[in-house]
C-alpha cells in the first residue's frame, strides 16, 4: 500500500504534468495563447491626429465626436482620458496601441447570436472609454489612460494581416467602447474591408450621429449595450444620458448595420 500522504498529492503531480506539458507544447510552436498582454518591443509611433474636433479660441479644442463634446485646454485630456489637446490640435493618444488582441474569439462572446454563428473572431481593444458604469466588467482597461496599461505597438494593417494568418474570418472592436479609438477602428476596417474581413464591434453606442454615420458603411454588425431605460438609470450608473444612444440604435438601423441589442443582467 502506499502512504495516504501520496495519494494526496496526487492532484499536485497531474498539476505539475499538464503545466509540463503545456509548456512543451508551446514550445514546440503546436500552441499560441489566444490572449497576450505583454508591451512588444516595437517604435511608438507619434499622436494622431484625431477626426471630429473644431478649434476654439486660445488654442482650445473641443471634441465632436460623442455627446459630452468636451472643451479641452492645451495639454489637457476629454473626458475618455485618449484625446488630448497638443498645441490647439486633437490628437489620439490610442492609434495603433491596443491593449488586447485575443485571436479566435468565439463571435457569440462579443456577444453576437444570430450573426455568423460558431464563427471565430479577432477582437481588439485599447485602453479608454467615455463612460463610467459603476458595473464595468472591464474597468481595469476602460478606466485607465494608455500611459497606465501594457499595450502593443500594431498598425492598422498589422491587425489585418493578423486576422488573415489567423484564419479569422471578422474582426471585433470591443471590450472597452470603441468609439473612443474611432480613428483606428476606421483604418481597420477599411482595410480588412479591402481584404474580405467582416468587422464587427460591441458598443454602448455613446457617440454623435455624423461620426456613426461615416462609420456605418464599414461595419456589417453591431452589438449594442443598452445599459438601462430611462434617463435617470443612465444618468446615476453610466454617468451619461439615453438619448443619444436611441438615436444611435436608430442610425445602426437605417444604414442596414446587422443590429443586436443586449443588456447586462
Amino acid at each position: 500500500m502506499f502512504p495516504r500522504s501520496l495519494f494526496l498529492m496526487r492532484p499536485v503531480f497531474k498539476l505539475t504534468l499538464s503545466l509540463l506539458f503545456l509548456s512543451i507544447l508551446i514550445a514546440a510552436g503546436y500552441f499560441i495563447p489566444r490572449t497576450v498582454n505583454f508591451t512588444l518591443n516595437a517604435k511608438q509611433d507619434d499622436p494622431k491626429e484625431a477626426l471630429y474636433y473644431q478649434r476654439l479660441d486660445n488654442s482650445q479644442v473641443q471634441c465632436l465626436l460623442c455627446p459630452r463634446r468636451c472643451v479641452i485646454p492645451p495639454g489637457r485630456r476629454g473626458f475618455c482620458g485618449v484625446r488630448q489637446n497638443i498645441d490647439g490640435t486633437l490628437y489620439t493618444l490610442v492609434y495603433a496601441k491596443p491593449v488586447t488582441l485575443t485571436l479566435h474569439d468565439p463571435i457569440e462572446k462579443k456577444p453576437l447570436f444570430h450573426f455568423f454563428p460558431s464563427a471565430l473572431t479577432f477582437s481588439v481593444a485599447t485602453a479608454g472609454c467615455n463612460l463610467r458604469c459603476k458595473f464595468c466588467q472591464n474597468w481595469e482597461i476602460s478606466q485607465a489612460r494608455p500611459e497606465e496599461t501594457h499595450n502593443f505597438a500594431f498598425s492598422p494593417a498589422a491587425i489585418v494581416q493578423a486576422a488573415q494568418r489567423a484564419g479569422c474570418p471578422s474582426i471585433a472592436h470591443t471590450y472597452v467602447e470603441p468609439m473612443i479609438f474611432y480613428e483606428y477602428m476606421r483604418d481597420i476596417a477599411r482595410l480588412s474591408q479591402k481584404a474580405g474581413i467582416i468587422n464587427v464591434c460591441h458598443t454602448a453606442a455613446y457617440i454623435n450621429p455624423k461620426p456613426l454615420e461615416e462609420l456605418s458603411p464599414l461595419l456589417q454588425a453591431a452589438c449594442v449595450d443598452l445599459k438601462g431605460f430611462t434617463e435617470t438609470f443612465y444618468r446615476d450608473l453610466v454617468g451619461a444620458s439615453l438619448a443619444p444612444v436611441l438615436e444611435a440604435l436608430k442610425i445602426l438601423r437605417r444604414q442596414g448595420v446587422h443590429l443586436e441589442i443586449v443588456n447586462l443582467v
